[in-house]
């Protein structure tokens, strides 16, 4: 029998939280399902990072048209990368790992010029998995694959072709997907679980969360690992009689 191969398929964010990253660790492919509709002022083009007057948001401008899917949605304009690197330095240049991944950031922002919003969130995702937390997840597109229907079809008909055994979602996945649908394909469906990750020493208290995995980055370094997915192998395990 062939080993089970777990799957997460999801839309590419903006420097995403660290949630994000837990579910990339737990599968053996990622594939980011690009080439469906873009909703503005979603996580596809911001999140929230820690500011001393409170949470603050980095949004990359997209233009007014939301008749586009995600791949599509291009960047005309250059000027928000080095908003954004200011804010970043305004905010962490004083975080006690900042300059570990300063020359990364800085060039991301002040070296590149992004066109396509997809392309960027990718390049953002792929670079901090493998280079930062030491993810070795496969990546993938949907657009390499020929998909079929509609909405839930059109997802079993991509875990179909890459040979899905499990299929892992966020949580938010409980109030639409059809478990019945994924056993019918020979998958079992799973669900992401948020729960109890460890606080970590934060800039500007109270702690949150809810924002960007560059916020963990800064305030802990290589520790990261184990404030996403580490913490779970010091748990107390269970006997079983």
């Amino acid at each position: 029998m062939n080993d089970p191969k777990r799957v997460a398929v999801l839309q590419s964010n903006y420097l995403p939280w660290k949630g994000y990253f837990d579910i990339i660790h737990d599968v053996d492919l990622f594939v980011f399902y690009d080439d469906v509709q873009y909703t503005k002022n979603d996580w596809r083009n911001r999140n929230r990072i820690k500011a001393s007057t409170g949470p603050a948001w980095l949004t990359v401008p997209t233009g007014p048209n939301i008749g586009r899917l995600i791949c599509e949605v291009d960047l005309p304009d250059g000027k928000w990368q080095s908003k954004h690197w200011k804010t970043l330095r305004q905010y962490y240049s004083r975080a006690p790992f900042f300059e570990k991944y300063e020359d990364f950031f800085s060039h991301v922002y002040l070296g590149m010029r992004w066109e396509r919003l997809s392309e960027l969130n990718r390049f953002l995702i792929e670079s901090i998995s493998r280079e930062f937390l030491g993810i070795r997840t496969r990546f993938e597109d949907s657009r390499s694959f020929s998909l079929a229907g509609l909405k839930q079809e059109r997802l079993v008909s991509l875990l179909e072709q890459v040979g899905c055994t499990e299929y892992l979602s966020g949580p938010a996945g409980r109030n639409y997907l059809d478990e019945r649908v994924f056993e019918c394909a020979g998958m079992t469906l799973l669900y992401k679980d948020y729960e109890g990750y460890p606080e970590y020493s934060q800039m500007y208290p109270p702690f949150d969360h809810y924002v960007s995995v560059i916020d963990l980055l800064f305030n802990v370094g290589d520790a990261a690992r184990r404030f996403i997915w580490g913490w779970r192998d010091d748990m107390p395990k269970v006997r079983r009689e």
